[in-house]
């Protein structure tokens, strides 16, 4: 016979840490109070509306909500529910027991069985802890008596002369089922949550749940395997029996293991004492190393202090041989009382370079000794970031690596690592970022504490190098710090913007995706026709496309992607005032060498091609990136012409009326070059043949989810 009392642990709710009541399944099988489910939902949406703060943790008296489980708020930030008063309306559930998040579903805590089985073994447990405490009749005139039934149909107790008055045979009630003395009533007929009016009569074996059979023929279980209740009671309770059967037969082993176990636990209280023991001894390394420290140099500032002090005293004492009737001066006008010329003589020529050197230093008066011990001042930046850094290194602990690949620098920074071992992996990161430059070359480092792979950070300088660095913690162990990883920021604020579909779009050439970040054009039949319509060589104009957005003033960048197979496109910036010379340029052929009209082949047209443009672009292309012909660009062909990034980036100057097009990669400037700005400027693009540019996406909070999840 099991004892109730050795149950107790599998009896206690995993977030009021009290008995059960009422207890509901969870879709991941574990059972919480229904009061607990409600609270716990209330206390995410509460943190939800204040913003995940730490102190909104606290709007439930029993439950405490862990800070681990506050990064999850964002994620269900774009729900954008509201608390109700009685309900919780959040699907998203934290599990106190397996601290996973658990997806309630449409229904959400309504959609939740009420564990009977749990609850009646709870009453149980309770009768046998208050066994001297009956349960009194509701309906005996005072003073009550003893109960010696209850009524599961009524919900309520009674004693032998209640019971037979309250259920009279030959009546409806005396059909009621009756159980011993007991506080908890539970329905006789398990309802569907999802069909209030549907009793459930079958098992899904998919969801692990009693269904009804409204849920099998057009409810979420309709393409579910579904077995009857009856099999389902006969199967599970065979193999609970085998099981329990199974464990029984080993106790001798269990027994064993426990045995293995309270060793352990010895084995462990020991290893503990001997690390603190071995930690308390390094500490005291240190402590000795300082104090030895920290005394000489209290020598030293002591010693510097009294040999100023006597240098001081000296110099106060020879002054003090200045004043009149003292000193040197006194004797000297003892001296001068002489009469005897020859005897004056003999002493005053000494006396008198005395003097001279007296008057030559109150001239020019400096102290003996400086009264400042900056000499002193000690530097204690690098010890204290050791110091800082000082923890217990695991050698089983994996050592995260920072992926530059996945890494990304544009309107905000998106660091991403990864754990390229087997090894156990950490818990917890702390990533640090410092920014670098010749001004603050011991910059402090900026810490993090993050529970993903990768972390969005904002607010970083324009035109500025980060150093990044990151480290696993798992409990009290900790990795060494990963290769430190530098990036540039932009430089200038990042300018958002998309491809205009109406100003000057040629829907026949180019295509546009539904976001419009990104063009395409194809060298098919439309370019073949545009081919054939120039009887004059073969000649084909470009395709143009703008920004939606114009910049009137100040400083932008943006990037984007030119596809690797792309044959020719142009990209840059144009005036307002310029745009329909733009659309209607009569030199945008493929070949700036040859103009229709003159009949000629010459190169004498490639010096001015670029600057009687009214617009300033660059030419890409067949992975190339060229740089114009301007009297300012090398005169060699070859070294005009530079592999083409995977991320271009371009930056305008409005004040200065000048752009220059990046490497946005590593955020180096390939060109810079004048351009007109009288006008709203417009970030301009140009395609022909087979060729695709796609914008960059700015970062944000729901882009590093994503990278997270991957």
């Amino acid at each position: 016979k099991v004892t109730v009392k050795g149950i107790e642990k599998e009896l206690i709710c995993p977030a009021c840490k009290e008995l059960f009541t009422h207890p509901l399944i969870l879709p991941c099988q574990h059972n919480v109070c229904h009061k607990c489910v409600k609270e716990i939902l209330f206390a995410f949406e509460d943190s939800l509306a204040d913003g995940g703060s730490e102190s909104s943790n606290q709007s439930s008296p029993r439950i405490k909500i862990s800070s681990s489980s506050m990064d999850r708020i964002d994620r269900i930030s774009r729900s954008g529910t509201k608390r109700n008063s009685l309900t919780p309306r959040s699907s998203l559930f934290h599990c106190p027991g397996c601290q996973r998040d658990i997806d309630l579903g449409e229904r959400g805590i309504n959609g939740l069985f009420r564990n009977f089985t749990l609850e009646t073994i709870v009453e149980r447990y309770r009768q046998a802890a208050r066994a001297a405490i009956a349960i009194m009749c509701d309906f005996c005139k005072p003073p009550p008596q003893e109960s010696t039934k209850s009524c599961m149909d009524c919900k309520a107790s009674y004693c032998n002369e209640c019971f037979k008055i309250h259920h009279p045979w030959g009546t409806v009630k005396a059909q009621h089922e009756y159980v011993g003395p007991t506080t908890n009533f539970r329905p006789r007929i398990l309802m569907c949550p999802e069909h209030e009016m549907e009793r459930v009569n079958m098992y899904c074996e998919i969801c692990r749940r009693p269904v009804c059979h409204l849920c099998k023929l057009g409810g979420c279980h309709a393409n579910h395997r579904v077995t009857t209740m009856s099999t389902a009671y006969k199967t599970l309770k065979e193999k609970l029996s085998t099981d329990i059967e199974y464990l029984i037969s080993k106790e001798s082993e269990v027994k064993a293991h426990i045995t293995q176990l309270e060793l352990l636990q010895k084995e462990t209280e020991c290893n503990s004492e001997r690390a603190k023991e071995e930690a308390s001894q390094s500490f005291e390394k240190l402590f000795h190393v300082l104090g030895e420290k920290k005394s000489a140099a209290l020598r030293a500032i002591e010693a510097s202090k009294n040999l100023r002090l006597e240098e001081l005293q000296m110099q106060a004492e020879e002054y003090q041989g200045l004043l009149e009737n003292n000193g040197l001066v006194g004797y000297a006008q003892e001296v001068l009382k002489e009469t005897d010329p020859s005897c004056f003589v003999q002493t005053a020529k000494q006396l008198h370079v005395r003097i001279q050197k007296a008057t030559e230093s109150l001239k020019s008066f400096r102290p003996a000794a400086e009264t400042t011990f900056e000499d002193f001042v000690m530097d204690i930046a690098k010890q204290e970031e050791i110091l800082g850094d000082l923890s217990f290194h695991s050698n089983g602990l994996e050592i995260p690596e920072i992926s530059e690949e996945r890494s990304r620098m544009y309107n905000k920074a998106l660091i991403s690592w990864e754990c390229p071992g087997k090894t156990d992996s950490p818990d917890i990161y702390v990533l640090e970022y410092r920014k670098l430059n010749r001004e603050e070359e011991s910059a402090t480092w900026q810490e993090i504490e993050v529970c993903s792979k990768s972390k969005v950070i904002s607010d970083l300088d324009d035109d500025s190098s980060y150093a990044f660095r990151v480290r696993g913690y798992k409990g009290s162990m900790c990795s060494p710090w990963s290769r430190e990883v530098i990036l540039r920021t932009p430089p200038a604020p990042v300018f958002s913007f998309l491809f205009d579909d109406k100003c000057g779009y040629n829907s026949e050439h180019l295509q546009l995706n539904p976001r419009r970040t990104s063009v395409e054009s194809g060298a098919g039949f439309p370019l073949l026709l545009g081919s054939e319509r120039m009887q004059v060589g073969c000649y084909t104009t470009l395709d143009y496309i703008i920004g939606d957005t114009g910049i009137a003033k100040g400083k932008h960048f943006w990037a984007f992607h030119v596809e690797a197979y792309s044959y020719l496109v142009k990209v840059g910036v144009v005036s307002s005032n310029k745009i329909q010379k733009l659309f209607h340029n009569t030199h945008d052929v493929t070949s700036p060498r040859y103009e229709q009209d003159s009949g000629h082949d010459s190169g004498s047209e490639d010096a001015f091609f670029d600057s009687s443009q009214p617009f300033t672009l660059v030419t890409l292309g067949m992975k190339k990136f060229f740089i114009p012909t301007t009297p300012a660009a090398p005169k060699d062909p070859a070294s005009r012409i530079l592999p083409l990034p995977s991320c271009l980036g371009i930056c305008l100057d409005c004040d200065k009326g000048k752009v220059g097009f990046y490497d946005a990669g590593r955020m180096k400037c390939l060109y810079e070059c004048e351009a007109d700005c009288s006008g709203i400027m417009y970030p301009a693009f140009a395609l022909m043949g087979g060729a695709a540019v796609h914008l960059e996406e700015a970062v944000t909070a729901k882009y590093e989810e994503s990278h997270d999840n991957n």
